[in-house]
């Protein structure tokens, strides 16, 4: 387990629901990954870079909902700059499993409390 952190720490991370609008394949990152575009509703769009090819196709991702941090800095990987944080745990391959809602859950831009 991590360190304790305050409520007010918690407090500070904006989670919000999204939609994923494109996904691009990502063949300058180290490891697979793709490069998602994410419908934020009222936010707008952010991008993302997500390693998460050896579950998902990109037929499978497009469309999706999912929850992501939208207020990290935006991070350059390889030639993107990624700027949101997509969530999602480990399985027991090591393999990433996205955080999502159900397709009728909360509009694009929602946000996790």
């Amino acid at each position: 387990m991590k360190e304790t952190i305050s409520f007010e720490d918690f407090s500070k991370l904006d989670i919000r629901v999204g939609t994923i609008i494109e996904v691009r394949d990502f063949p300058k990152a180290r490891k697979a990954a793709y490069q998602l575009t994410i419908d934020f509703g009222g936010l707008g769009t952010k991008n993302s870079s997500a390693q998460i090819t050896e579950l998902y196709s990109k037929e499978d991702l497009l469309h999706k909902k999912i929850l992501a941090v939208v207020n990290f800095e935006k991070k350059q990987i390889a030639n993107f700059w990624s700027e949101c944080l997509v969530l999602g745990v480990y399985n027991d391959n090591n393999n990433v499993v996205l955080l999502k809602t159900k397709p009728d859950s909360p509009l694009n831009g929602s946000q996790v409390s």
